[in-house]
């Protein structure tokens, strides 16, 4: 269900989305064992186009290093793998999913958006946490411009663009790129 009217919140329900995704919804359960373990690492933050992978500001996907994959391998954690990204400096916090194990060690790469999000800087140091997280029932999203209600069919490109998200953090400010443009849309409400 979508509701376009100037700075009026979106509603989506992500249920509708859930079916497309064939991935059971936003934040899963499920995974190994019921004791899961805690992965919890500090690491130097630093924007995905660093690795070369600006295609990854797209979605919530992050690069962990090699180490971080043989930890978690050892551990019963839930799948996938779902994580809570904290500024320690001032308690900011946004979750993600993980791409790839490939970043050097000692540091991690994450879309910029989730940088603005963190209010941090390259090189700024964040703990990453693995979490388990409910799955989404409904989400409202606010366009951050009046532009995004010119699009012809924003509900499309709002199931497009939320394929590439694992989950999603109430407060959050996600970039949806469409026709070479980037449009800012805040998480208003995540239910539960």
């Amino acid at each position: 269900l979508l509701s376009c009217c100037s700075y009026r919140c979106l509603l989506f329900n992500t249920l509708v989305l859930s079916r497309m995704h064939g991935m059971n919804g936003w934040g899963f359960v499920g995974g190994r064992g019921s004791f899961p373990q805690r992965f919890e690492e500090q690491y130097h933050c630093y924007s995905v186009a660093y690795a070369d992978k600006a295609h990854l500001e797209k979605g919530d996907k992050i690069l962990l290093p090699p180490s971080a994959f043989d930890t978690l391998a050892r551990l019963q954690v839930d799948y996938p793998m779902l994580f809570k990204l904290e500024n320690p400096n001032n308690g900011t916090l946004t979750h993600c999913g993980v791409l790839e194990f490939t970043a050097e060690e000692g540091s991690c790469y994450i879309p910029f958006w989730m940088m603005q999000n963190l209010l941090i800087e390259e090189g700024g140091i964040i703990t990453v946490t693995n979490v388990s997280l409910p799955k989404a029932t409904l989400i409202k999203l606010q366009p951050q411009h009046v532009d995004f209600l010119e699009i012809s069919n924003p509900r499309a490109v709002l199931e497009h663009a939320l394929r590439n998200f694992s989950c999603v953090t109430k407060g959050d400010v996600i970039c949806v790129p469409f026709n070479e443009r980037n449009y800012h849309l805040e998480l208003k409400e995540v239910q539960p």
